[in-house]
């Protein structure tokens, strides 16, 4: 299964359009949003994407409220999912990784801006799709994450 990643969007509205097509070009399942979507409206162009999207606030959420008046499903972070057989742990900001029988298998984050993929010496994938926006570093990216292989490709938007 494919699982399209993005985070740090920051209400740049083409950048989540062009995320969101990108994301149905490329088969992706379903949708992790790691925060800072910032605004009701933003969260509104990504939830076109067609299939499920799960996302976890960050810190420049200011309009809590409004955001969860378009999308209740919105949790603070850290959320834990299943998704494609694979355990997953949804933040804003990098946590460490749990360690025993129900840790996670992939941590995703946000926060830097910063894109990182990288395995721990424990076999867990960090993933950091980056800054969708592109406001910062003026990169705009997001990740393909593969459940089946655990591989992430990050996708310049």
């Amino acid at each position: 299964m494919k699982i399209g990643v993005i985070s740090d969007s920051h209400d740049h509205l083409p950048m989540i359009r062009r995320a969101v097509v990108l994301f149905q070009e490329r088969g992706v399942a379903c949708v992790l949003h790691a925060g800072d979507f910032v605004a009701p409206f933003a969260v509104r162009e990504l939830l076109k994407f067609p299939g499920p999207v799960h996302g976890c606030f960050g810190n420049n959420d200011g309009e809590r409220a409004g955001i969860r008046q378009v999308w209740p499903q919105v949790s603070e972070p850290p959320v834990a999912l299943a998704i494609g057989g694979r355990r997953i742990l949804l933040s804003h900001a990098p946590v460490a990784p749990a360690s025993g029988s129900q840790a996670p298998e992939v941590v995703v984050s946000g926060h830097t801006h910063r894109v990182l993929v990288e395995r721990t010496p424990a076999g867990v994938l960090l993933l950091n799709p980056g800054e969708a926006g592109g406001w910062l570093t003026g990169r705009a990216t997001v990740a393909l994450l593969d459940t089946d292989t655990l591989d992430a490709e990050i996708l310049d938007l």
